[in-house]
């Protein structure tokens, strides 16, 4: 019961849910992915069933905003040093997804970013 009310706002995702247990007390809290934040920013509805072993692309469109907001979620689990790695993780995430960000492919944004042209906000 605890898991369906967690996750009812991810319908059609796959998310990791944390369990945790005290005292044979169970709490449930959702650790959504970067590739589930991106999908849930596209806001496309749940996915339809299709044959096995066929590929589902997620074709749309996010803002920069979006992404940088993606980015500030998943901070504590990133390696880099800097926000901008950060947000070039989560444009590889993108990239991967099959999203473009701001009508871009998200790879020229993160050769913008490496040239200096792109801004990346400090956290």
């Amino acid at each position: 019961d605890d898991i369906a009310k967690a996750t009812k706002d991810w319908k059609g995702l796959r998310i990791t849910v944390k369990l945790e247990i005290k005292n044979r007390q169970a709490s449930v809290s959702v650790e959504p992915t970067a590739s589930a934040l991106i999908v849930k920013a596209l806001k496309e509805g749940p996915k339809e069933k299709k044959p096995k072993n066929t590929p589902h692309f997620h074709h749309g469109n996010v803002t920069f905003n979006d992404i940088v907001e993606v980015a500030r979620i998943m901070r504590y689990k990133s390696m880099a040093k800097e926000f901008s790695g950060t947000v070039k993780e989560i444009l590889g995430t993108a990239s991967s997804v099959g999203c473009t960000v701001d009508k871009k492919d998200p790879k020229d944004i993160q050769q913008a970013i490496d040239a200096g042209e792109q801004e990346v906000p400090d956290e």
